[in-house]
């Protein structure tokens, strides 16, 4: 079942990469990255079980906000190919008979081949948050919880660097042949969104937070649902930085009993609106 969000996909709304100064970029990356590298060891931080996974140990350099950080969640298991085990469906499809409905579509008329792409559905669901300057796949990874894609932007400089955002933790949803990929979440590093526990069911307004080690944070938070193309519940914006440091915010949304709810913070600004971001979904209560 395709949306007014996916017919404009198709339409390539894509938006370009972000160029940016390399001179003001590279100074204000290397102040970042070095911020990032303290205390990169483990959290302390205890969060509730949730479903993400540990995402591989990524690569710093001194133009990259990546960090070694390790997860604050990981405890995924291996979920049966074309289930989504106890993950939520957060991005493209809402039901199974949706996917099933574009599988029935792709077969007869080959619309929406992005779907069977994690790195171009990890793509489309930054934007979809509304994240347009997060346009890059700068690494995947696949195991038994399905795949881990980094994505980010464009830095510059002689290498033209990337900065990974966000790590989409996605898993192919369906039966048959021509199975899609379902994004179920995202693995946390530098920035973490673990309140309220992946999977748990919230009222209007909703108290989310985590961690978030950088340098003059601006965090905002939006309350999404898939059928809907816009944000239902909004927070802007929260000052925040240090190293682990706890952030939380009140969001109020209206959604009916049940809907699964995508709930995602974002921090930017130094270099690009959005330069990290992070999700969880929960149900409705």
């Amino acid at each position: 079942m395709a949306s007014a969000w996916d017919e404009g996909l198709d339409k390539g709304q894509n938006r370009g990469a972000r160029r940016l100064g390399v001179a003001s970029v590279v100074g204000v990356i290397m102040l970042l990255s070095g911020t990032l590298g303290v205390g990169c060891s483990a959290s302390t931080h205890s969060p509730p079980t949730s479903s993400r996974s540990s995402p591989s140990t990524a690569s710093t350099s001194s133009r990259t906000t990546t960090s070694t950080m390790s997860p604050t969640s990981s405890a995924d298991t291996t979920v049966a190919p074309g289930t989504l085990g106890s993950y939520l469906p957060l991005f493209p499809f809402a039901t199974l008979p949706d996917v099933q409905a574009w599988q029935q579509s792709y077969a007869s008329g080959g619309h929406q081949p992005w779907h069977l792409d994690a790195g171009q559905t990890a793509l489309a669901f930054a934007a979809w948050l509304g994240y347009g300057g997060i346009d890059k796949v700068v690494g995947l990874r696949t195991d038994g919880t399905g795949a881990h894609v980094s994505v980010g932007f464009l830095v510059g400089g002689p290498n033209d660097e990337k900065a990974v955002s966000a790590i989409v933790h996605l898993v192919r949803w369906g039966s048959g042949t021509g199975i899609p990929w379902e994004v179920v979440g995202t693995d946390d590093t530098t920035f973490s969104l673990t309140r309220p526990p992946y999977g748990t069911t919230v009222t209007s307004p909703v108290t989310v937070g985590g961690l978030i080690t950088g340098v003059d944070e601006n965090i905002g938070v939006q309350v999404r649902m898939s059928s809907s193309s816009s944000a239902i519940g909004t927070f802007c914006c929260l000052a925040e930085g240090n190293v682990n440091t706890p952030w939380s915010a009140t969001v109020s949304f209206t959604a009916s009993s049940g809907q699964v709810l995508t709930l995602a913070a974002q921090t930017g600004g130094h270099v690009a609106a959005v330069e990290r971001f992070t999700v969880t979904g929960v149900r409705v209560r």
